[in-house]
């Protein structure tokens, strides 16, 4: 499939209103989502299939017409408003997470507070908790990490990781610095045999016996292997990898997988990465989440593994309506598609259109992610996959990962590794060779953990590596903004482009460096380069390189060979640093119409409604909906603002009434303000 295309912006006004017409087009298809898991439709007077038919024919008319609008004034490929809004906005919370692969509940309490915290990360993901089985020697390799997914109980008394107390001190700690713990679920399946020695010790099991929980042969279905991927009986029903595979039609099951989930709930688990989902039927797994759902004040935040393939009989969609029709699904198409453009021989100018056309789930519903421990090693399905062994390339997908508005995306945090043989790709975490325990990062204690040693025995952290996790901070500061504009490429391995006025990045994907004017679409300032250097919002200082966007929002950019450049409104120079502010409106709004915010400061647009920033759709029935975005703005400030609708057409309808006024706290803090339509 070729990826082509794109709305190029012209000084024309055909081409502006071109933009505007893709736009309404788009909204109109959206608002007309119908079908298992998606949004109420804002008219439920219309018909439900001229409503589809009739916008996505308004949007399909509008893109056919964009080729006329061709290339910007400089003989290269021109800039472009690229409308990434087509790809719907997740959770404004949900900025991005890591998988912390391997680390002791003791690690990850430091690095929440060290690291995470700090950066803004919005969770970990931790690997399995429960008890399980013990392999010293796998595949001849020393402790290999698959162990983990092998269970033997519930109890969270003793895995590789650490004890039950442990763990409660890391939900806590990560809690107390705002990031939240995903916990890794096993629950479709047990070890494969009987066993003497688990993680806690003599702690023996038969087969399909395990007195831990308790199981016995009746709550397993009958042995069988997976040989057809085209029959779901076969998939959901018989043993991966020879794995015990757990009867989960049965209430006495489910209510076991229940009882482990709301355990690790109470104890501050936030979310849950549901481990082999697509071997679990939709059926079942939803049941076992409502019963979850039922015992829990608050809603976890559900991913599941569901590994998509043409041809075969479970596919992502048949999960969309589990949780109340919020649950969130692993793209695995995901990692491939970059790897294609980034390592596979294809062109950075082509990621222009990336998204949903490219045959991705919907944005709000997608897990976006360069490699995970899987992947890495070249399991769970096909595919070829950027890793840290890729060097810079892999960190500038990552930068463009946390760039471009698709899906929550997912960071990896690794030990060095090998994918030779499968001695390589079974080798476990950094050991104790007297114990097998593992040794952590933070083992050594000091001010900084043991990281970015790629050879076999070290810790990688890729999460930690300049480029990614700066470039955490530019992803928050973006949300509210979720549209690409302000494209550039030069027609093969150099892009730019922008997210409204809060943040532009240039990713150079070339042997020679890159020097240009860009329009960034930023207020004026001196920003700090947050891949060359690291800011601090308390002090509005950079250790790096900086980067000054003039009147025009324009600003001299020099990237070198294989390399980035990001700036965004929260990295801005010389001020009292930057608040994330959450703006929550309630509004009706009539067909075609949008939520926006427009206020007195620069990064509200300074009253101006054609640049003000959108509000994404979150919720709603009929006419009324609930809108978020999230946007940095100065702190210690007192600002006013006020809510406009606009239609595809550039109309624009004020709310009635005093502008309101929000206060600001002091740098790094937020602000949540919720308010109605008057």
């Amino acid at each position: 499939m070729a990826q082509q295309g794109g709305m190029v912006r012209n000084a024309t006004s055909s081409c502006l209103l071109l933009r505007a017409r893709i736009s309404e087009g788009y909204h109109r298809a959206r608002m007309a989502r119908v079908g298992f898991g998606t949004k109420t439709m804002k008219h439920e007077n219309r018909s439900i299939c001229g409503g589809v038919l009739g916008a996505l024919g308004a949007l399909a008319g509008a893109l056919a017409l964009a080729a006329g609008c061709a290339s910007g004034p400089d003989g290269d490929a021109g800039t472009a408003d690229v409308d990434a809004d087509v790809a719907l906005a997740p959770d404004p919370g949900r900025v991005a997470f890591v998988q912390l692969f391997e680390w002791k509940w003791t690690d990850v309490a430091r690095e929440c507070e060290t690291y995470l915290g700090p950066k803004g990360f919005t969770a970990a993901q931790i690997s399995p908790p429960n008890e399980h089985n013990w392999v010293t020697s796998g595949d001849g390799a020393p402790y290999p990490w698959w162990m983990r997914y092998q269970p033997v109980s519930y109890s969270l008394d003793r895995s590789r990781s650490g004890t039950r107390a442990q763990f409660i001190d890391m939900v806590n700690r990560c809690k107390a610095v705002g990031v939240k713990i995903y916990a890794d679920a096993v629950i479709n399946h047990m070890t494969a045999g009987a066993g003497t020695t688990s993680s806690s010790g003599n702690h023996p099991w038969g087969v399909k016996s395990y007195p831990g929980v308790p199981y016995g042969t009746g709550d397993f279905h009958t042995a069988c292997s997976i040989t057809n991927y085209g029959d779901a009986n076969n998939v959901q029903n018989c043993e991966l990898s020879g794995l015990h595979d757990l009867n989960t039609g049965s209430a006495y099951v489910r209510g076991k997988i229940a009882d482990y989930l709301v355990d690790l709930y109470s104890l501050g688990v936030a979310g849950f990465r549901i481990d082999a989902a697509k071997h679990i039927s939709p059926t079942d797994l939803a049941a076992i989440v409502s019963a979850v759902e039922a015992r829990t004040p608050t809603k976890p935040f559900w991913f599941l593994e569901v590994i998509g393939a043409s041809g075969e009989a479970v596919q992502p969609a048949q999960y969309f309506g589990i949780a109340a029709n919020q649950a969130t699904v692993t793209e695995f198409g995901y990692g491939p598609q970059v790897f294609g453009k980034f390592a596979g021989g294809g062109k950075l100018s082509d990621l222009r259109t990336f998204g949903e056309t490219w045959g991705l789930i919907a944005s709000d519903r997608a897990i976006a992610f360069t490699d995970n421990h899987d992947k890495q090693r070249g399991h769970g399905g096909g595919g070829s996959y950027l890793t840290y062994h890729n060097g810079a390339t892999y960190d500038l997908a990552n930068v463009f990962m946390l760039a471009w508005p698709y899906g929550y995306p997912a960071l990896m945090s690794s030990y060095a590794f090998e994918t030779a043989t499968s001695y390589d790709t079974s080798f476990g975490p950094p050991y104790d060779s007297a114990t097998g325990a593992t040794r952590g990062p933070w083992d050594g204690g000091g001010s900084a953990p043991a990281c970015f040693n790629q050879t076999r025995g070290g810790w990688v952290c890729e999460h930690r590596f300049r480029p990614i996790g700066n470039m955490v901070a530019f992803r928050k500061a973006t949300m509210g903004s979720w549209s690409v504009t302000n494209w550039w490429d030069n027609g093969n391995n150099q892009i730019a482009f922008g997210r409204g006025n809060a943040g532009f990045v240039v990713i150079n994907k070339e042997s020679g460096s890159l020097t240009r004017t860009f329009q960034t679409g930023l207020p004026a300032g001196s920003y700090c380069n947050i891949i060359a250097g690291d800011f601090t919002p308390s002090t509005g200082t950079c250790t790096g390189n900086t980067i000054t966007v003039d009147g025009a929002g324009n600003a001299s950019i020099t990237v070198a060979a294989f390399a980035a450049a990001a700036i965004h409104a929260g990295a801005k120079l010389g001020g009292a640093g930057a608040v994330t502010v959450t703006f929550n409106e309630a509004a009706d709004t009539n067909f075609g119409q949008n939520i926006y915010v427009v206020g007195s400061v620069a990064e509200l647009a300074s009253w101006n409604t054609g640049a003000a920033i959108p509000l994404t759709w979150l919720s709603g029935s009929g006419t009324r909906g609930n809108w978020r975005a999230t946007v940095s703005l100065p702190a210690s400030r007192t600002i006013e603002y006020k809510y406009i609708k606009r239609d595809g057409a550039g109309a624009v309808t004020w709310e009635s009434g005093a502008n309101r006024v929000l206060t600001t706290g002091a740098a790094g803090t937020s602000l949540t303000v919720n308010d109605a339509w008057k």
